[in-house]
C-alpha cells in the first residue's frame, strides 16, 4: 500500500510522510523524522546536509523520498516549502495562551486544518470502489477497537439511520466469530488508527478465511491492516503546529469525518437519499424520548 499518485494537498506532505514512516527501515526513519522534526529547515539544506543530520549517506536521503512516495528530495522539498509558505503548519500562538476563550478556537482551529491536511493520504479511486463494495455488499460488519471503537460505533449507527442494516459488535470474541460467518457476499469494515490493533486484526483474519471483502480504514498506509485489506482507506492527521495530546484527538476526528464521508458514498453508490430514513429518524426519536422519560 503506497499513497495515491499525485501531490498531497496543501499543507498534506507531513502527513504523507507520517503515515509511512512505520514502513520504513531505521536508516530511512531517521531521514524522515528530519522531515517532520524540521520541515521549515529542509528548503536551505542540501542531500549531503540532510544526510549529515540523520547520519546516512546521501543515496539514503533520496531512497527514503522516493520510497515516501516522491519523486526525489528537490519534490519533497519543493512540496515543504509550498506548505510552510501556507502558514499551515505554524503553530498558533493563541494555543500558549491561559485564556480559555484565546485558546479554545485555537485549538477548533488547529483540529480542522489537521482533518483536512489528512486527505493527502486518501485514494478517492480505492475509495469510491469500497463504497460501491459495500453499497452490493449483503451483510456489513464493522469492528473497532480501543480508540477506533467509539468511531466505529458512530459509523454503524449512522448506516442504521439510513436504514442499511449491519452488526458492529463491541465483544473481541463476538467480533471474531461474527467474522467467521460471513461470505464473498458480505464485508468486514475494520477501523484501526494505528492499523496494528491485534483484536482487530484477528477479526480480518477470520473474516479472510471466508473469502469476505475486507474494508481496513487506518492512519498509516503500510499498516498491517492495510496489507491484509482488500482495500483500505487512509487517512492520517498531519501533526505539526500541536503537541501529542492534541495530536491524538485530531486522529478521532479524521476517523470520524472519513467515516462520515465514507457513509454519505455508500449512500451515493446505493442510489439512497443522503438524509436519514424517516421511518427510522422517527423510530430514533421516540426510543430517545422514552428514555429521557425513564430517567
Amino acid at each position: 500500500m503506497s499513497i495515491p499518485s499525485g501531490e498531497p494537498p496543501i499543507g498534506g506532505t507531513l502527513s504523507v510522510i507520517r503515515s509511512l514512516l512505520p514502513a520504513l527501515v531505521p536508516s530511512e526513519q531517521r531521514v524522515a523524522t528530519q522531515f517532520l522534526e524540521h520541515p521549515s529547515e529542509i528548503s536551505l539544506l542540501s542531500v549531503a546536509d540532510v544526510a549529515a543530520r540523520a547520519n546516512v549517506s546521501a543515496a539514503t536521503v533520496v531512497r527514503t523520498c522516493k520510497n515516501l512516495g516522491f519523486k526525489g528530495f528537490q519534490h519533497l522539498r519543493l512540496l515543504l516549502v509550498r506548505d510552510i509558505g501556507s502558514d499551515r503548519s505554524v503553530r498558533d500562538e493563541r494555543l500558549e495562551s491561559s485564556a480559555s476563550q484565546d485558546w479554545v478556537p485555537a485549538y477548533f482551529a488547529a483540529s480542522a486544518r489537521r482533518s483536512s491536511d489528512a486527505l493527502g493520504t486518501l485514494d478517492y479511486a480505492e475509495f469510491d470502489r469500497a463504497a460501491a463494495t459495500v453499497a452490493l455488499s449483503r451483510r456489513i460488519l464493522i469492528v473497532g477497537n480501543g480508540g477506533s471503537g467509539p468511531p466505529a460505533q458512530l459509523f454503524a449507527l449512522h448506516l442504521l439511520t439510513r436504514g442499511r442494516g449491519c452488526e458492529a459488535p463491541t465483544d473481541s470474541v463476538t467480533q471474531q466469530v461474527t467474522a467467521r460467518t460471513l461470505d464473498e457476499r458480505d464485508v468486514l469494515i475494520a477501523i484501526s488508527d494505528s492499523g496494528e490493533n491485534a483484536v482487530t486484526l484477528a477479526a480480518v483474519t477470520a473474516a479472510k478465511g471466508t473469502g469476505a471483502t475486507v474494508i481496513g480504514v487506518s492512519g498509516y498506509a503500510r499498516s498491517q491492516l492495510c496489507s491484509d485489506s482488500t482495500m483500505a482507506l487512509v487517512a492520517g492527521a498531519g501533526h505539526a503546529g500541536i503537541t501529542d495530546s492534541e495530536a491524538g484527538i485530531a486522529s478521532t476526528v479524521v476517523q470520524v469525518l472519513l467515516l462520515f464521508a465514507f457513509n454519505a458514498a455508500i449512500a451515493r453508490a446505493a442510489g439512497q437519499s443522503l438524509d436519514p430514513s424517516p421511518a427510522v429518524r422517527d423510530q430514533v426519536m421516540t426510543l430517545v424520548s422514552k428514555a429521557e422519560n425513564s430517567d
